[in-house]
């Protein structure tokens, strides 16, 4: 991995990226972990080492909100193809299903209006539901944070638990992924990155997403913090499925083997050509991943058994930063390293 460890360093040495951990493995033979660079707490430096804590932004929507429905599906307490109605009657779109929110093709829009992390926002919930659609669900796809978090609020009231402990009971303890919570306990503040610096003070162990921020912090959309190592446990799971008793593993294959372009449930997978996604053109059709607006990003590769956990906190930078351009280098060398 040695022209992938250069390319990371020289983009930290180059001011590209603040810092970054980088976690592959190829099957049972190759294991690379390596930390890159540091972050300001708005008085020091602080580097990033391999335990540091990352808001993974949307990735939790793949390691949170796809899982829980998979563990309620699986016990036959939801099912993909019901009305949204059927357990939130206040949405109005009773053609909308699970699965649409699922695959982003509900015809929900993507987000609401900007508001400032520091206004109170106590209607967010009722400001969802009152959306129009924008198309018809199912006929197009357009990825929304909305969906998501009404996904998460059907965890909730399904499973009778709030959608953190359901997830840490049901996904994280039995995957041992014991550093990756929502809202982090103050005494882990020294060990998460910084993202962004909003009215002249840099976010640290607060959720980036200003949305879930204002739902307290655990949504099915964002609120997710994680290490690298602990997502590489998460990854194996999807790479073996059977060594572990959480979702039958036909369950799980479910949610990649029939994309409608580039999304299955929850995941984006790699499936037509013309499509680029964060993976860059040459993985392998087949391949599935997330990416996280704060500059995180998780992709596996099935068949060869390549998992690559890439978290950064490019928005330290700002919000126009090069992370989207970065992310397909990155894992074009991965791939290029590996089959060399």
């Amino acid at each position: 991995m040695d022209k992938v460890d250069r390319l990371v360093e020289g983009w930290v040495r180059e001011g590209l990226l603040p810092g970054a951990v980088l976690d592959i493995t190829v099957s049972n033979r190759l294991r690379f972990q390596k930390a890159y660079g540091s972050f300001s707490d708005g008085t020091k430096e602080h580097p990033i080492r391999l335990n540091t804590m990352f808001d993974i932004a949307s990735l939790t929507k793949v390691t949170v909100t796809l899982p829980a429905i998979l563990v309620l599906v699986a016990k036959g307490k939801l099912s993909m193809d019901s009305s949204v109605q059927a357990y939130l009657p206040a949405f109005r779109h009773s053609q909308v299903t699970l699965r649409h929110l699922l695959m982003h093709a509900s015809g929900l829009p993507p987000d609401l209006p900007y508001f400032p992390r520091k206004a109170a926002r106590p209607n967010l919930i009722e400001e969802i539901l009152a959306q129009e659609l924008l198309f018809q669900p199912g006929k197009e796809k357009l990825y929304s944070d909305l969906g998501m978090i009404l996904l998460g609020i059907i965890v909730e009231r399904v499973s009778g638990e709030p959608l953190d402990r359901f997830v840490k009971q049901q996904i994280f303890d039995p995957l041992e992924m014991q550093n990756t919570v929502f809202n982090p306990r103050p005494e882990l503040q020294d060990r998460i990155a910084a993202t962004e610096q909003v009215d002249g003070a840099y976010i640290i162990g607060e959720v980036h997403d200003e949305k879930s921020f204002h739902l307290g912090g655990v949504t099915g959309s964002a609120g997710l913090f994680a290490t690298a190592d602990d997502l590489a446990r998460y990854a194996a799971w999807w790479l073996q499925p059977e060594r572990w008793d959480i979702v039958p593993p036909s369950l799980m294959r479910e949610t990649t083997a029939a994309p409608v372009g580039d999304r299955g449930l929850g995941w984006e997978v790699k499936h037509d050509p013309a499509n680029v996604l964060s993976c860059g053109e040459s993985w392998p059709t087949g391949s599935f991943g997330h990416t996280g607006f704060t500059g995180t990003s998780l992709w596996v590769a099935p068949e060869q058994g390549i998992s690559v956990i890439f978290l950064t906190n490019a928005v330290h930078l700002g919000r126009n930063n090069m992370i989207r351009e970065l992310r397909p280098i990155l894992h074009e060398t991965v791939l290029s390293s590996f089959q060399s």
